[in-house]
């Protein structure tokens, strides 16, 4: 399974032009950068279906054959890819199914359900949905679509940060939550490709840390999966994505639950922006570590939008 290359990547984004329009990049004057030397948003909450995954579904199902797309998907996850998955089929016409933990977002569910996919709830983590997908896929002869082991996955995401060094040229730091880390991994692909000098910065939860320890260790490792943001639950690296990380990652921070939900708060209230735990993870990594992007001009990626009513309480309490 090779990456996809800056031509794959430009291939994605010809598919996706008259699909998905460019999202904004915005600065906020009441958003203190710290010692930033700048501070910019890259907005994909306001995607369609709420977060930047939408590109990959995108991207992956217009490159299904015919046939393919007729037999179907099948994806677990936790609620954006779910979605991204589920938008996608429905565009091209295509049954899917979506695996998601047992009580998931309901917001997300909803959203699954509303763009017309079966959803199935199984397992208490994302982890446990995983292997349930896998049989559903197998058993009904469906195409299981890897939450991050997907070429396709990674070119369509990759398109998002063609929009950030076109739209901001000078960014030399950019911080990527990660959960599978497709997003991470596109931005590597991107900015080696088209800005060699920029920085790129991981973040995960504390309590979910298996894709930064696995990138640390250089192989895949298992951690607990207990975080409260359900775009960084996952509970074991992927192959894919930790082969490109490993290659241009310039450094993977962890932080707390509570600075990230510090973080949706600050987000929320001081630009008017509303994010949902992954989402709001970057800025956590720049509050929590200011002292490495001191005199930084920082890219953060607000990844997505959705989230729960309980989230958006906390959020509104911490804030």
């Amino acid at each position: 399974m090779r990456p996809p290359t800056l031509t794959d990547v430009l291939r994605a984004r010809r598919i996706l032009a008259p699909l998905l329009a460019p999202t904004p990049l915005r600065s906020y004057p009441t958003l203190d950068p710290g010692p930033a030397a700048s501070l910019v948003l890259k907005l994909e909450n306001t995607q369609p279906t709420g977060a930047f995954k939408v590109r990959g579904g995108l991207t992956l199902l217009a490159g299904l054959s015919d046939v393919e797309r007729a037999r179907g998907v099948v994806g677990y996850s936790t609620g954006n890819h779910a979605q991204s998955l589920a938008h996608a089929a429905a565009v091209f016409g295509a049954p899917c199914v979506i695996v998601m933990p047992e009580h998931p977002n309901p917001g997300k569910a909803k959203a699954v359900r509303a763009w017309g996919a079966e959803l199935v709830e199984y397992g208490a983590t994302f982890d446990e949905a995983r292997p349930h997908a896998e049989k559903i896929a197998a058993g009904r002869g469906m195409r299981l679509v890897s939450a991050a082991n997907e070429p396709a996955l990674l070119a369509g995401v990759a398109t998002a940060y063609l929009e950030l060094f076109e739209q901001a040229p000078d960014t030399d730091t950019v911080i990527v939550p990660v959960g599978g880390g497709s997003g991470a991994a596109a931005a590597c692909l991107v900015a080696a490709a088209v800005a060699p000098g920029c920085r790129v910065v991981a973040v995960q939860s504390r309590e979910s840390p298996a894709a930064c320890e696995s990138w640390r260790a250089g192989e895949l490792v298992e951690r607990p999966n207990r975080t409260r943001a359900e775009g960084l639950a996952t509970g074991s690296g992927f192959d894919l994505t930790q082969r490109v990380m490993r290659e241009g990652l310039h450094d993977f921070v962890l932080v707390s639950d509570e600075a990230i939900t510090s973080a949706q708060a600050e987000l929320l209230v001081d630009a008017h922006v509303l994010t949902e735990g992954a989402g709001a993870a970057a800025l956590a990594a720049l509050r929590t570590y200011p002292e490495r992007f001191e005199g930084r001009r920082v890219a953060v990626m607000c990844t997505g939008g959705n989230a729960s009513p309980g989230e958006l309480r906390a959020a509104l309490q911490a804030g």
